[in-house]
């Protein structure tokens, strides 16, 4: 196949962006980059084109701002996480017209056979607005998490905006097949081509894998780190309900440290000595924090398909996660994982309880979810069915 020339508007420090950036760079196609947040250029990269949306400029990383750091900056050191994401989703859209005149410029100039815009707020709102009057060059947008159930619920001005992000996409991307029926609620007509595949392009199972030998220490890994959606009340309330039946189960949090929240939950209920708040974590890091564990932990309102939820059963982890439609795609409970309600500790302790009790349970959906992740998620073959999408769904005529 001849090479495309491909314009990804992405967020250029995300790992999920990066594993797309990096497998068509590696395939031969000419790639450039308008990121969302200044990021650093990656190797092989064609060009970069830093496009701050949505006070991204201020913001250091998920969660996370930087001291001082324009409005948001200052918001952050005032409002709690939930709070800081809904002043984002009702001033953000307020930055989106300036930033798409700089992104129209760049499009103007690379001339792009494809843009991917890899999420909807703000990155496929950013590019629909920039691409109106573009009708007959393919735009490709990928739908994450909760770009549905979080932030296009939240206000009319995101319903607006991610109603015309879809009605401008010419085929859409989702890792959840939830998220293509609601796609349809929001616009995107029932005859455009869209694709199911994990938003993280798939598991590299080279990096995450089985341990050799399981370690007999009970030890909960939360993954998920400090966001709007996840509920660590529920996460952290429930520690002492376990630690009552179980007080030598460890329970470790990566991306937590220095935290002011996880701090405080530890410290209220004097369950310091059996939690471990870990600071942000590369990769292979996250892999042997993985292998160590037995269990996962993805207590969240709204989700689509965890990249961290993925990368954990492929190392053996047995997941507990929120009840929700997407995770049932992945997770029949019982039988490879369980699903609880995300408000309720006591139910979230028994689930953790059962799972640590029950060890033919685990070997029994360590083997099914080594085999799903196998079957649907592995990265090489996630990349390469994605890159055939690229080729034979992108003629798709708007007309």
């Amino acid at each position: 196949m001849q090479g495309m020339r491909i314009l990804f508007v992405a967020d250029g420090r995300s790992a999920i962006a990066l594993n797309w950036i990096r497998y068509f760079i590696r395939a031969g196609h000419e790639v450039h980059l308008a990121s969302s947040f200044p990021c650093q250029a990656v190797d092989g990269l064609t060009s970069l084109a830093v496009i701050p949306a949505a006070f991204s400029e201020a913001k250091e990383g998920e969660g996370e701002a930087k001291a001082g750091g324009g409005v948001m900056g200052r918001l952050a050191k005032l409002l709690p996480v939930g709070a800081r994401t809904m002043v984002r989703q009702w001033l953000g859209p307020l930055t989106l017209p300036r930033a798409a005149r700089k992104l129209r410029a760049v499009i103007e100039a690379v001339r792009p056979d494809l843009v991917h815009a890899m999420r909807i707020p703000y990155e496929g709102m950013l590019a629909a607005m920039a691409m109106e009057e573009l009708a007959d060059m393919p735009l490709l947008v990928s739908v994450w998490g909760n770009d549905f159930t979080l932030h296009a619920t939240a206000n009319p001005w995101m319903g607006r905006l991610t109603r015309r992000a879809l009605m401008r996409a010419h085929a859409l991307h989702t890792d959840c097949q939830r998220d293509q029926a609601l796609a349809r609620k929001w616009g995107f007509a029932a005859e455009k081509p869209g694709i199911v595949l994990p938003g993280g392009g798939g598991i590299q199972m080279e990096v995450f894998y089985p341990a050799a030998q399981a370690l007999e220490a009970p030890i909960v890994i939360q993954p998920r780190g400090v966001r709007a959606y996840v509920r660590n009340d529920t996460f952290f309330q429930a520690i002492p309900l376990v630690l009552k039946e179980r007080p030598e189960v460890r329970f470790t949090c990566p991306a937590m440290a220095g935290v002011g929240l996880a701090e405080q939950w530890v410290n209220k209920l004097g369950i310091g000595a059996a939690v471990d708040l870990l600071p942000k974590l590369t990769r292979p890091q996250m892999a042997e924090q993985f292998q160590q564990a037995q269990v996962v932990l993805s207590i969240t309102t709204h989700d689509g398909t965890p990249n961290t939820m993925l990368e954990a059963l492929a190392c053996g982890c047995f997941p507990i996660a929120g009840e929700i439609e997407s995770l049932r795609e992945w997770i029949q409970p019982g039988v490879n994982g369980l699903l609880v309600d995300p408000g309720d500790p006591q139910a979230l302790s028994q689930a953790i309880l059962q799972a640590l009790g029950d060890e033919p349970l685990r070997a029994k959906a360590k083997d099914e979810n080594l085999r799903l992740v196998r079957e649907k998620a592995e990265h090489g073959a996630v990349m390469r069915e994605a890159e055939r999408f690229y080729f034979s769904r992108m003629r798709y005529d708007a007309t």
